[in-house]
């Protein structure tokens, strides 16, 4: 047995250190020898880079360490807009069942987040920048929030984030002194051009659409960069053979139907994993993964207990069972109040609203800033838009969707009433009962919850504040 693990327990046994901070691994290592975390995060970013296919981005580095290690062909978030996604991410837990469902709203009394238990496990959390979690960070979640990647490694083991906002949805449509600031380490020979662009069947095929997806395209590029400069840093300090790199995206790509819709343009996500000696190189993983299940298997990884509570699997170096299917949610925007579910299993998607008799497409001040937006709201005025462009902008939507995600990717051809398709619906229905069944705070008006004390009153900027409502 280690030295260093006796004296440890006889420090907790005087309270001065955590029960379980320094319990040996399963092979009897201490925890010096359990993987570092290297975690990369982006911004409203769908999987369009390189190793998934798009030949018009630069992403070199990203292909690079997909070809390390594994690229995750089914990685689907729970919310496809960041605080939520974010929320859940760092609690384990849907945000549906702990009370941070909307876009934006502050949880008064949150679960402990993952990597205050990491901390317990006897690790560094060192994590800058972005907190979005639709509550105040809590006392002891991060060990540090000061920039990491620019000093010595921290001290073993450790588990640091970074964030890059670069594929921003407010970086689509920025200014043009933000774009040159973007793109300026960018070659001018590899930026794409809109007339390289491919426009989907719910977009018009008109210049603001391609600009906007150009524009999008090029900020990957960017992103690229920025990440390789964090795997400098891992072989600058030597530490790549005892660290696991995770490149995630919160969420698909800030466009309109992307960012904030239950599709796969808003859930779909990329996810790369590089663990030397534990991940061959070049594994291509078709299998479902959940955001959720990244915060139980962070916590894995460091041989910490993982709750009861928690909502998602292990899925490092494998898969420690088979998910059968991913849930997502949808509710407030904002001020723009609606209420939808979605699962999906490895080819359907079923989504179910409970507002048929609110538009998909609600005005949403910060949304209708995009290019897009405003051309499809312009050309819908003037009935020009045709077939799914139209569809997306009805002023009701069905209560049932359902597609068949291999024979219709975009997701616009509605099988719901299909009697071939019944015993589909039917099962993912029930998969989704099931999944409500758990608990779903979203079946409460938000004000019964600001009585409740579970969450606080609205606060947002003007003008996306809205009035609380006890009837959605």
């Amino acid at each position: 047995m280690p030295v260093l693990w006796i004296l440890a327990n006889f420090l907790s046994g005087l309270g001065l250190l955590p029960s379980h901070a320094y319990t040996p691994t399963k092979d009897g290592n201490t925890p010096a020898d359990r993987p570092n975390v290297v975690f990369i995060g982006a911004e409203d970013l769908s999987p369009d880079l390189g190793c998934y296919g798009n030949k018009l981005v630069q992403t070199q580095r990203l292909d690079k360490l997909a070809a390390q290690g594994a690229r995750f062909e089914r990685f689907f978030t729970h919310a496809p807009v960041c605080a939520p996604s974010r929320s859940g991410l760092i609690t384990g837990q849907y945000p549906t069942k702990i009370g941070s469902h909307h876009m934006r709203s502050r949880l008064l009394k949150p679960p402990p987040t993952f990597t205050s238990l990491l901390i317990q496990a006897g690790y560094e959390v060192h994590w800058p920048g972005k907190t979005d979690f639709n509550f105040e960070v809590p006392n002891g979640a991060f060990s540090s929030t000061k920039p990491w990647h620019t000093k010595p490694a921290p001290k073993q083991p450790f588990f640091a984030y970074v964030n890059f906002q670069v594929t921003h949805e407010s970086q689509i449509r920025c200014s043009l002194d933000a774009k040159k600031r973007n793109l300026s380490r960018v070659p001018k020979t590899a930026l794409v051009q809109p007339h390289q662009v491919t426009v989907p069947p719910y977009y018009p095929d008109v210049p603001a659409v391609r600009e906007d997806i150009a524009n999008y395209l090029n900020n990957i590029s960017a992103l690229d960069i920025q990440v390789g400069e964090i795997l400098d840093w891992i072989d600058r300090e030597q530490i790549a053979n005892n660290t696991v790199v995770v490149f995630w995206g919160d969420h698909g790509w800030g466009m309109p139907r992307g960012k904030r819709w239950l599709y796969d343009s808003g859930l779909h996500a990329p996810l790369i994993v590089r663990w030397p000696g534990k991940i061959a190189p070049g594994t291509v993983r078709e299998d479902l993964v959940a955001e959720l299940d990244l915060s139980a298997t962070f916590l894995a990884l460091a041989n910490a207990p993982i709750p009861k509570d928690f909502d998602g699997q292990l899925f490092l170096p494998k898969a420690t069972k088979k998910r059968d299917f991913v849930f997502a949610a949808r509710d407030r925007m904002d001020a723009s109040y609606d209420r939808s579910r979605a699962v999906r299993d490895t080819r359907y998607k079923y989504i179910r609203n409970y507002h048929p008799e609110r538009p998909w497409t609600q005005p949403l001040p910060y949304m209708d800033e995009m290019p897009t937006m405003k051309a499809l709201r312009r050309l819908d005025a003037q009935n020009q838009l045709v077939g799914p462009q139209k569809l997306w902008l009805a002023k009701t939507k069905p209560k049932d969707e359902l597609y068949d995600t291999l024979t219709d990717p975009h997701e616009i051809q509605n099988l719901a009433q299909d009697p071939l398709q019944a015993t589909n619906l039917h099962r993912l229905q029930r998969a989704m009962d099931q999944w409500l069944a758990q608990g779903d705070w979203g079946a409460f008006s938000e004000a019964k919850l600001v009585r409740q004390g579970l969450v606080a009153d609205f606060s947002g900027p003007e003008p996306n504040k809205p009035k609380v409502l006890e009837d959605h």
